[in-house]
This record gives C-alpha cells, sequence and structure tokens, in this order.
C-alpha cells in the first residue's frame, strides 16, 4: 500500500496508507456509525462529494458482491472513505473482490490506518470539515491551496450527473435471505419516483407493497404528471433520497409546488423530505456533523413507540413547519424532525431511511401507509 496524506481545513493532518484509487480528491468529512453495511453505504448515491469515516474499526471482511448495491448505477459515488484498518483478505460465500479492488475499479480513494476516533471526536467538535486526500502530493502548503481552492458541497449540483437519464420500470422487491435472491413484486398501483439519487432498496420496498415505480430523472415535468395523474394513469409520486445541499435544486423545487397545489399523493424520503418543505416555504439548516449510520433513535409521536433507524442527512427542516404539518417522528439524539404529515395536502415524509439499508426495519411501515394513501386518493 502506498502513503497518503489528510489534510482538514483546520490545519490537522493525518499520514495514511491508500488501498483504493490513486490520486487527489477533495470532499466534505462525515462519520457513520454503522458496523455493518460498508458496501451499501459507499455506493448510496446520497454520499456523492464526501469522505466518509467509518467509526466501525475492521473494513473490508466480507469483501464486495453483487447484489448489496444501492445505486442505480451500479457505482460508488463517495469520493473516498477513512478507515482504521483495512482487511485485504476477505471471506465471504457472496463476495466477488476485496473492497480494495471495488474501489481502484471505481476511481474511489480508500485509506486505512487512521485513528477514526480522533477524526470522529473532531467531526463531533467542529462539525463537517472540508479536507483533501492524496498519495501523489505531500507539501502540506500545496495540500491546503487545493482545497481553499475547490468549491464546496453546497456550491455543486451532483444531481445532474446522479440522476436518471432515461426513464425504467423497477421489476424488483425486496431480498429474500431464505434463497438470496430478490423476490417477485405483485404491483397493485403506479407512481412515478423521482430520482435524485435514488437507493435501490428503497424501490424494492415501494415495490413489495404492491407499487410499481416508474423511475424519472430529476429534470422532470411537473404539468406532465399532473395530466397523468388526472388521467388516472399514476396514483401518487415519490421523491428520493440525494446528495449535497436542497437548496441548490431551485427548478425541482418550483416543479414540486405544482405538484403540491395538484393535491397528488407524495411520500418524501430524506432529500425529498427537504424538497418537500422547501416548496412549502420552509427553509432548511445545515446540522453541524448530521445524522450517519444505521443506529439512530426515533420516535414515532403517534405510536409512542420506538424505532432505530437508518441514517444519512446532514440537512434539517425547521419546527415552524408545524404550521402546515403534524410532525410524526423526532429523533431522539438532538430533538430534530424526523417525520412529517401534511395537514392540507395528501403528504408523508421522512428524514431518515425507511428502508434500512443497511440498518434495522423497524421503519418501513410507511412505505404500506403510502400505498394506503394511493389507493384511497385515486
Amino acid at each position: 500500500m502506498k502513503k497518503a496524506i489528510l489534510y482538514l481545513e483546520n490545519g490537522m493532518t493525518f499520514e495514511a496508507l491508500s488501498f483504493g484509487a490513486s490520486g487527489t480528491k477533495v470532499g466534505e468529512m462525515i462519520f457513520n456509525t454503522s458496523l455493518t453495511g460498508y458496501q451499501e453505504i459507499l455506493t448510496d448515491p446520497s454520499y456523492a462529494g464526501q469522505f466518509i469515516v467509518f467509526c466501525m474499526p475492521e473494513i473490508g471482511i466480507v469483501g464486495v458482491n453483487d447484489d448489496d448495491i444501492e445505486s442505480l448505477s451500479n457505482t460508488p459515488h463517495t469520493s473516498a472513505i477513512i478507515i482504521r484498518n483495512y482487511n485485504d483478505f476477505y471471506s465471504n460465500f457472496r463476495a466477488k473482490e476485496s473492497l480494495g479492488q471495488y474501489l481502484k475499479k471505481h476511481n474511489v480513494i480508500g485509506i486505512s490506518n487512521i485513528n477514526t476516533r480522533l477524526l470522529t471526536k473532531t467531526l463531533r467538535e467542529c462539525g463537517a470539515l472540508n479536507a483533501v486526500i492524496s498519495d501523489e502530493i505531500f507539501d502540506i502548503d500545496k495540500l491546503k491551496s487545493i482545497l481553499e481552492q475547490s468549491p464546496k458541497i453546497n456550491e455543486i449540483d451532483y444531481i445532474a450527473n446522479i440522476s436518471s437519464k432515461k426513464s425504467k420500470i423497477h421489476n424488483k422487491s425486496i431480498f429474500e435471505f431464505s434463497n438470496f435472491t430478490y423476490g417477485e413484486p405483485n404491483f397493485k398501483k403506479k407512481i412515478i419516483a423521482i430520482d435524485f439519487g435514488i437507493k435501490q432498496n428503497i424501490l424494492n420496498e415501494l415495490s413489495s407493497v404492491g407499487l410499481e415505480c416508474e423511475v424519472i430523472g430529476h429534470n422532470f415535468d411537473a404539468d406532465n404528471l399532473i395530466k397523468r395523474f388526472n388521467n388516472k394513469e399514476i396514483g401518487g409520486v415519490f421523491l428520493s433520497n440525494g446528495p449535497g445541499d436542497p437548496k441548490i435544486l431551485k427548478k425541482e423545487i418550483k416543479e414540486i409546488s405544482k405538484l403540491i397545489k395538484a393535491k397528488i399523493p407524495m411520500l418524501g424520503i430524506c432529500l425529498g423530505h427537504q424538497l418537500l418543505g422547501l416548496a412549502c416555504g420552509y427553509e432548511t439548516y445545515k446540522l453541524p456533523f448530521g445524522h450517519h449510520g444505521a443506529n439512530h433513535p426515533v420516535k414515532n409521536m403517534q405510536t409512542k413507540q420506538i424505532e432505530i433507524t437508518s441514517q444519512n442527512h446532514i440537512y434539517s427542516l425547521p419546527e415552524s413547519i408545524e404550521e402546515i404539518a403534524t410532525i410524526t417522528h423526532k429523533n431522539l439524539f438532538d430533538g430534530t424532525i424526523e417525520g412529517l404529515k401534511y395537514k392540507d395536502s395528501p403528504i408523508i415524509s421522512m428524514q431518515h431511511h425507511p428502508e434500512a439499508s443497511p440498518g434495522p426495519r423497524e421503519a418501513s411501515k410507511v412505505f404500506k401507509d403510502f400505498f394506503d394513501m394511493v389507493a384511497n386518493t385515486n
């Protein structure tokens, strides 16, 4: 493994060993607390432009397989991963290659031998930090200059490159561990799924409750969708997760506001949840270091039960949105909004990931709730 350097915008510098692609990359550094599922995490399109610091110290043990890929492009979108110990020797009957081989093939930097506990504590104290990683430049002044001249994550529209270019029908259901294959869906209603960086398992969950998903790109025409809804060709719209600052998607927000006025049943997850709030005039704000992991407790305000959830976001909606929506779920770590049911529209949204990939399945009922909403509206 080659020597590499990690330089943070606060001036901290770490020497490391590179096990992924070579080169120099800049990204926003966040930490993820998940103990399993590193393949699902690094292929989640919501991590575009970010460096993922894994709190789990041992990464690579189960290799990489062909099934646990979350992006529709079947490629990772994170810029780099940062870990404590890398295991090049993998042992799993589904594995096809090592994590290092996979990262090299897809031009993702991976560095190890880093004190990830110190990095995580630093991010908790300072918030998400911009950083640069290189295994070819070792001059700190040059790395500092590269970092200072690079655009910030909230200045970049990642969606244009990640979103689907052509529409398609999703034809898989949830993964069956009894036979290690994806199930066959039984469609009862059709919806449009707008791809801002959608995860495959969200589509699988929608399919599993009977919703046929026609996946379309971010550059959609709301008037066309309203026409199809009125003609009973579709019964609702799903707004997906995705990377970056939601406020950069000004055109998409205007189109979503048209769908809201048309009273089309909608479900938004993560970025989709934020875009719905923005379309109603409630501005998102950035959390210090966000929520990234598969072990976050959320209180269901309707049932009073605690759901352990999978999360990946750094933006949140303000409490003032209670003027137009009922808060259905709250984060027990910091009290931020995790779920909404709009008062005068057939719309529900979740800030966390109820499809839980990776993570627990306690929050997946929202997909059945959305199906019921679609079935009862149209």
